[in-house]
């Protein structure tokens, strides 16, 4: 596994070592004692699987409390994946950092506690895993708005198209006014 820190080194971007021939392929998805020495050490303690068609952005969500670390990847299509650093004490506070993950390249990303986190759907349709470093706390969920312009999210928005959306996330909080961590 190769592990690369992006634009906000705390995201990583890992790219599996794929081993392949005219039967397919086999690859470590995760292997915890690199992990912990490339990353960060880290329990997972949820796994959750989504589907979504093209146009589709999720995000920017994240939990004030019961924070997730989430290690990402595509399983079929392509998307863009982003990460917004919601913590205070960071020098990145308010940046974002973001990736294009395929099935085809295999590659996964690393978004820490402590950030938004959303992706939007390229292709026609994709399936999107992620393994959860904390329970799922409904009450404890936020969504940051994932246009909000002092953010300025870069979104490779398809052309003439208007990105999908649920109520939650057309309704998420200006970053200035959103809850952070310390």
């Amino acid at each position: 596994m190769k592990y690369k820190p992006l634009a906000i080194p705390d995201v990583v971007l890992m790219e599996p070592e794929v081993f392949g021939d005219n039967r397919g392929f086999f690859m470590e998805t995760f292997r915890e004692d690199g992990f912990a020495k490339n990353v960060v050490p880290a329990r997972f303690v949820q796994d959750n699987h989504s589907k979504s068609i093209q146009g589709t952005l999720r995000g920017l969500h994240y939990q004030i409390k019961h924070p997730q670390g989430k290690l990402v990847r595509v399983i079929s299509g392509t998307v863009f994946d982003v990460a917004v650093d919601l913590r205070k004490s960071s020098p990145y506070f308010g940046k974002w950092s973001s990736a294009t993950l395929s099935a085809e390249d295999k590659t996964m990303l690393w978004i820490p506690p402590g950030f938004a986190h959303g992706f939007y759907v390229l292709s026609p349709e994709a399936e999107f895993i992620y393994k959860c470093t904390d329970y799922y706390a409904p009450a404890h969920e936020r969504s940051l708005l994932w246009n909000d312009p002092s953010i300025a999210v870069d979104w490779p928005i398809i052309p003439g198209s208007t990105p999908l959306l649920s109520p939650k996330d057309e309704n998420g909080l200006p970053f200035e006014t959103a809850e952070v961590f310390a």
